[in-house]
């Protein structure tokens, strides 16, 4: 008996489980790396620094691809819970609630913190009533289709993702695991695609547009779809994987030929995209191996629990200081191009979104998250959720 538990607890677990604790540590990878993008990256002239200073800004740079990574995570968990429901009679009744739960009232209490601020002069500058009114249907993609200023630039993504929950809950009902797979490879290649052409024709291949968005969404649910078919075993991820690498570099190297960047760097953005999915196959391998604590540090996984909140408000409070400092302190110079008054704001805002974050999880979106999971009324029509996507 002994001999046979030993066996079975060195035998790796299955990919797809209800809990794997490894995507909340890609969840909170992906949200660190927006906030060093915003504490060290953003609107950062790299050329400015020497040393360390520019090794740390040159590192966060590329931070805000973060963003990407959340794309992918999501269409993976979010394409899961559609398939594993799919036969359930309160399908849609079930996935919308829940989601509303899940996303509504951290985010329509962060726009009502918005105009709060602006109002009592807290923040530079108020925020129009159009981005909020546009932000609140979940339009602050199209603001500028609008003629409405960008006036915080985090919530395009949400929009994004919100487009994503309305459409593919109907399109996963309706389809076969197979055609939801071809139509995930569609989206992601004419997401590429549209980049390519708006580029093309003289317009920015990388505004906010949901149609130039999609493809990390897609590339995340053609992995989702994969893994509940002949490929769902550790070999068949494998391949899937080196798939992934192998095409990744191609398209980058498809600028060869063409002396320069195609589509003004278009398919970059595609390769980045097939990496971030990648990077979640390839947690979910370590996740399930001796290796799993390289993939489930709880450091990581503090900030994959608290990543919603704090993605949210990283943001408010990098502006709040910007805008008291410059108010109280006009002598102190800008954190731009300053290297010790940005890591002061760094850790001060940092610390500040962290801890109003872990409360706000705790203390208000819990309580929403409890009568989301309440709504289920049996153990055996629990949907896994893996992590609270």
């Amino acid at each position: 008996m002994a001999l046979i538990d030993s066996k079975s607890a060195s035998e790796p677990k299955p990919l797809l489980r209800p809990k794997m604790l490894e995507l909340d540590c890609v969840r909170g990878v992906a949200v660190l790396m927006v906030f060093f993008y915003h504490g060290f990256g953003q609107r950062q002239n790299v050329e400015a620094f020497a040393g360390i200073p520019k090794l740390v800004v040159r590192l966060a740079s590329p931070g805000g691809f973060g963003v990407n990574l959340f794309f992918a995570l999501s269409g993976f968990l979010i394409t899961g819970i559609l398939l594993d429901s799919k036969h359930h009679p309160q399908y849609y009744r079930r996935f919308y609630v829940r989601r509303a739960l899940r996303i509504l009232p951290a985010f329509y209490g962060l726009l009502l913190l918005l105009a709060l601020l602006g109002r009592y002069g807290v923040q530079s500058g108020t925020i129009s009533w159009a981005f909020l009114g546009l932000s609140a249907v979940y339009l602050a993609n199209f603001v500028v289709f609008f003629g409405v200023p960008m006036q915080v630039g985090l919530l395009w993504s949400l929009a994004v993702e919100e487009h994503f929950y309305l459409i593919w809950p109907v399109i996963v009902r309706n389809v076969n695991r197979r055609t939801l797979g071809a139509l995930a490879v569609i989206i992601a290649v004419a997401s590429s695609l549209a980049r390519v052409v708006t580029s093309l024709l003289g317009h920015d291949c990388f505004a906010r547009y949901t149609w130039l968005e999609a493809d990390a969404l897609a590339l995340g649910a053609l992995l989702a779809v994969l893994l509940r078919g002949p490929l769902g075993t550790r070999k068949g991820l494998k391949l899937i994987l080196l798939g992934a690498v192998l095409v990744a570099p191609a398209l980058v190297l498809l600028d060869v030929p063409f002396h320069g960047p195609v589509g003004g760097g278009a398919l970059h953005i595609t390769a980045l995209n097939l990496l971030c999915a990648a990077t979640v196959g390839g947690a979910l391998l370590l996740g399930t191996n001796a290796w799993s604590f390289l993939v489930q540090h709880r450091t990581l996984r503090f900030f994959g629990e608290i990543s919603y909140g704090f993605y949210l408000v990283q943001m408010v409070f990098f502006n709040i200081f910007d805008h008291l400092q410059l108010r109280f302190f006009p002598d102190i110079p800008s954190f731009k191009g300053h290297f010790g008054v940005m890591v002061v704001r760094f850790l001060v805002c940092g610390s500040l979104a962290i801890g109003f974050a872990f409360l706000s999880r705790w203390y208000f979106e819990e309580r929403f998250l409890r009568l989301r999971d309440g709504a289920r009324p049996h153990k055996a029509d629990r949907i896994p959720e893996a992590t609270a996507a």
